[in-house]
């Protein structure tokens, strides 16, 4: 636990290194049921309250068993990269991937047309044209989910311009220009984001003899986000308000958990201020960023020795890179050991350790909130030979120190300990591949 000097630190800087994963999971939960019920439902304790997360709607389900005999053309576009490839299950459901190819995203270098923009993507799988009547298409873009399956981009982020594109159909608009080249008839192109194919790859990543009663997508990376499956909910006996179906919640929009002055001085050098206020807590985009301010500030209250003070104020920025090769190695002298350089003394090493870990600490707490909140939405998960099943993925999860195990932790003291709600972490080499091939194939 961290010292006086430390917590008090933290406290005048109205952060709360106290709050419990409970309090946390109960402001998520309020927000999704905010963005699914809206407003004026049974939920809404506040007049005029709104909620931050999105609730997306995707009119899916997982299958009930694994595809068999069958392939699907599939491509995943969600940042700088384009990828596309093939997959085909056998008649026992194993799969295989091939034909993978690797491009950049259409958009990325200048504005694109509706016209050029399916162009590029049509140029980009015409090597696949052909060896499959189904697509599955992991766009990770804000996008309404249409109830046929097709996606209607919202906004374009990560430096993709395709204005035209907004309001457009994707799926229809692609298979229209497929056709134009010749392409066999196309049954289905399923849109769907990575959160979605996570949820889905739950299916594929059944360890034989578990049962898992519900799924949930979880990613952690640059951003963080969850899918759950939700049940039908009615009102009364006639209403129903939401059919059961898998729901993509943008987590990282929840603007229902407070922030400290570290959070707001980040938020204010952002390009969207008082947007994805969840997210700039936790993402791997941000808590590089975010540890900076927190160690400027502790530089500026003297917190430590006055040349290590000096070493901080100069540093000027902080990756997440470098907070983690500082906690993994607190005396690292390479090129990534930026912190540890700016140390002077072990004291002040010790202070800058505790203070980093709390921030992951946090981290781990509204990642654990988010996670507990989608698995107690599900209504699932009371019995442990039938938990519910986790498909985790990012490199901020995966890679940041000490985080998936203080996710655990949380966890199980919240989730399974006091809710009485059974949990399985999952990971699956290709994850987002074969979730996506699964949606193509439904």
């Amino acid at each position: 636990m961290a010292n006086e000097k430390i917590l008090s630190f933290f406290l005048r800087h109205h952060f709360d290194v106290h709050v419990s994963v409970a309090s946390l999971t109960e402001s998520v939960l309020y927000d999704m049921r905010l963005g699914l019920f809206g407003s004026d439902s049974c939920w809404c304790v506040k007049k005029g309250d709104s909620a931050g997360q999105d609730m997306i709607k995707t009119w899916m389900l997982p299958p009930n068993e694994k595809p068999r005999d069958k392939s699907v053309i599939v491509i995943d576009a969600g940042g700088t990269n384009f990828r596309s490839c093939l997959v085909t299950f056998d008649a026992n459901g194993d799969y295989t991937i091939s034909d993978f190819k690797k491009t950049s995203m259409p958009g990325i270098e200048r504005e694109l047309s509706k016209t050029e923009f399916f162009s590029q993507i049509a140029d980009n799988i015409d090597y696949l044209k052909n060896k499959a009547d189904r697509i599955g298409f992991c766009f990770s873009y804000a996008m309404r989910i249409t109830e046929d399956g097709d996606g209607i981009p919202i906004a374009f982020s990560k430096e993709v311009k395709a204005q035209e594109v907004i309001g457009c159909p994707v799926g229809k608009t692609l298979a229209e220009e497929l056709e134009k080249r010749g392409w066999n008839n196309m049954q289905k192109i399923a849109l769907l984001n990575d959160t979605v194919s996570e949820l889905l790859a739950g299916r594929i990543a059944a360890r034989n003899g578990t049962a898992y009663s519900s799924y949930v997508g979880f990613i952690l990376g640059t951003g963080i986000n969850a899918a759950y499956i939700q049940p039908s909910f009615a009102l009364g006996t006639d209403e129903v308000l939401v059919s059961k179906q898998i729901v993509v919640c943008e987590a990282g929009k929840c603007n229902k958990i407070a922030r400290s002055d570290f959070d707001l001085a980040l938020d204010k050098n952002t390009n969207c201020p008082d947007a994805y206020q969840l997210e700039k807590q936790c993402s791997g985009a941000y808590l590089g960023s975010l540890a900076y301010e927190v160690l400027i500030c502790a530089a500026r209250d003297g917190l430590f020795t006055e040349k290590t003070c000096e070493n901080l104020l100069a540093l000027g920025s902080l990756c997440l890179i470098e907070v983690d090769s500082f906690l993994y190695a607190p005396f690292a002298t390479d090129e990534r050991a930026t912190i540890s350089k700016a140390c002077t003394t072990d004291g002040d090493r010790e202070l800058i350790y505790d203070i980093l870990d709390i921030l992951v600490d946090r981290c781990a707490k509204n990642a654990a909130a988010i996670l507990s909140a989608s698995c107690i939405q599900t209504g699932e998960g009371k019995s442990v030979l039938h938990p519910i099943g986790i498909l985790c993925n990012g490199t901020t999860f995966f890679k940041t120190h000490k985080l998936r195990s203080k996710i655990e932790r949380y966890l199980d003291v919240y989730l399974t300990e006091s809710r009485g709600i059974f949990y399985e972490l999952l990971s699956l080499e290709d994850d987002i591949t074969l979730g996506t091939a699964v949606a193509g194939l439904r």
